[in-house]
């Protein structure tokens, strides 16, 4: 629910289970349109887990949700990785965020989907709104010796970004629309791979990319696909 009446904001606010009040403790922009915000506050009893996201109320009448890239229980530490694209009311509060802010802030949600435990490959698809959960994939990935590839598709100004964040096994891809074109698509290696015919697809980002994405999956592969657009052209707070 990304747009709702004021009142209705008001009277969820009130009803649902809430961290207690949380400060920003650092910001860092990777690039001019990717932010790292880390907030400290009492994390007793609180889950996070592979795609563990927040809903923030960005104003009166709006929500936005994001992804938990990192967390530490013990010292209270738990981070995002925001993409500000400068186009709306979530760009608009997250670039705003800094150090010093406290912020009443809903308890973490997951969608236990993500991760796939019986899984022996991952291909993780997305773009710079899919970063978050790359991050959060990748410890729990190498903890279980699990084969994997983070596939973006990239703002030229972005390109640098899963370095500084630590991600590895990357493939990045210019953010032209390649991943929306079927024949380009059913050419690529990792499409044509044996070895990952059983992944686990992990497809993220741009709907109309992950959508084909998929598609051509499974004309090619057995794995199993798991979609989760965060974003579509002219389509408000998806």
């Amino acid at each position: 629910m990304p747009s709702a009446p004021k009142w209705l904001f008001d009277t969820l606010e009130f009803l649902t289970p809430k961290l207690p009040l949380i400060e920003v403790v650092e910001t860092v922009f990777l690039s001019k349109s990717v932010k790292k915000i880390c907030f400290k506050g009492d994390l007793k009893d609180i889950q996070f887990a592979v795609g563990s996201f927040i809903d923030f109320r960005v104003n009166d009448t709006e929500a936005r949700r994001y992804s938990v890239s990192y967390s530490d229980i013990e010292k209270g530490l738990f981070e995002f990785i925001i993409y500000l694209n400068g186009k709306g009311c979530g760009s608009s509060f997250m670039a705003n965020v800094k150090v010093g802010d406290k912020i009443v802030m809903y308890k973490p949600r997951a969608l236990s989907r993500y991760y796939d435990k019986t899984a022996r490959r991952f291909v993780i698809f997305g773009d710079e709104t899919s970063l978050a959960l790359a991050v959060s994939f990748l410890p729990v990935l190498k903890e279980n010796k699990r084969q994997f590839l983070f596939i973006f598709e990239l703002d030229e100004e972005n390109k640098e970004v899963p370095k500084l964040l630590g991600l590895e096994n990357c493939l990045i891809f210019p953010k032209n629309f390649l991943f929306s074109k079927e024949d380009w698509l059913s050419g690529t290696p990792i499409i044509n791979s044996s070895d990952w015919h059983e992944a686990s697809f992990v497809l993220t980002g741009n709907v109309k990319s992950a959508q084909t994405f998929r598609k051509i999956i499974k004309e090619k592969s057995n794995g199993n696909i798991y979609l989760h657009g965060y974003w579509l052209e002219g389509k408000k707070g998806l």
